[in-house]
């Protein structure tokens, strides 16, 4: 984030202790937590891992889902998750979010799985740096600095591919268009970094539930990632980005409110930009 822009929406143990707290969903027996003090570069911090018993045919299967703190200390095993097309939870700025690459097919087909979301609906990507953007996006026609006046920050801003996008014509096929984030989150912008991609992004919830501001919120869907990433109780509230249509010259149009629509439409017209009322 640059500090200098001139307006910023986002300033913004030996021994095992187990805690047991059983509860069943969807025929999925949850027990708990299991604490592990592990040593990182920095010193302690815990680790937890989060084990579910699936039954199946009458037997039962375990399986551990690894729920890191969201620190650069396990960013590198986040990236390589990406890396191998899997699925991760992340906090960001705002909520809970799914990620995976964005130009892998097959990890773009789970996020929609995990969700039960219809293929019609599209996934926005993040990119670690504004100046990433460029490379999915058409820019060229946005005021000077506009988008380092929006992000990093709370916002989706929706751009036209262009035909010198580089992302995969299988993500939202058949729209010319594509919501991107630069979250003022650093954990997640650093994995977008290493991955040496975009990512696909959306939030950690079925489709048509309450978004996530908390990683108990969705911890029926743990199983289904390989990592899981605590970053506590997100403050934004369950809101998410403003999401702004920029594909036209010189036009903006608010298609979601979000956490941060009037600071978002007040540099939009500092820069000239005038409200598309058309309905198209």
């Amino acid at each position: 984030m640059n500090a200098t822009a001139p307006t910023k929406i986002a300033q913004t143990l030996p021994y095992f202790t187990s805690l047991f707290h059983p509860s069943r969903a969807e025929g999925v027996e949850k027990i708990g937590f299991l604490n592990l003090w592990t040593r990182s570069r920095r010193g302690f911090s815990v680790k937890k891992m989060a084990w579910s018993l699936e039954k199946s045919d009458g037997n039962v299967d375990t399986k551990v889902v690894s729920v890191s703190p969201a620190t650069e200390d396990y960013a590198k095993e986040a990236i390589e998750a990406i890396k191998a097309g899997k699925v991760i939870a992340v906090p960001t700025d705002t909520l809970y979010g799914f990620a995976c690459d964005a130009c892998s097919a097959e990890a773009v087909n789970r996020i929609y799985e995990i969700k039960g979301r219809k293929h019609t609906s599209p996934l926005a990507i993040c990119v670690g740096d504004i100046h990433d953007i460029q490379r999915y996006a058409m820019t060229d026609h946005l005021p000077h600095g506009l988008l380092d006046c929006l992000l990093p920050g709370p916002v989706t801003v929706v751009l036209r591919r262009g035909e010198s996008s580089i992302l995969e014509k299988s993500l939202n096929p058949g729209l010319e268009s594509i919501g991107v984030r630069v979250p003022d989150y650093n954990f997640i912008r650093v994995i977008a970094r290493g991955s040496r991609s975009a990512l696909a992004l959306t939030s950690a919830n079925l489709s048509g539930q309450p978004s996530s501001i908390n990683i108990k919120d969705f911890e029926n869907l743990w199983e289904h990632c390989a990592y899981v990433y605590d970053g506590g109780i997100l403050p934004a509230g369950r809101a998410g980005s403003t999401v702004v249509d920029l594909t036209k010259l010189g036009k903006y149009k608010i298609l979601r409110p979000g956490s941060a629509k009037e600071e978002t439409v007040a540099i939009l017209e500092r820069h000239s930009l005038l409200e598309d009322g058309t309905g198209d």
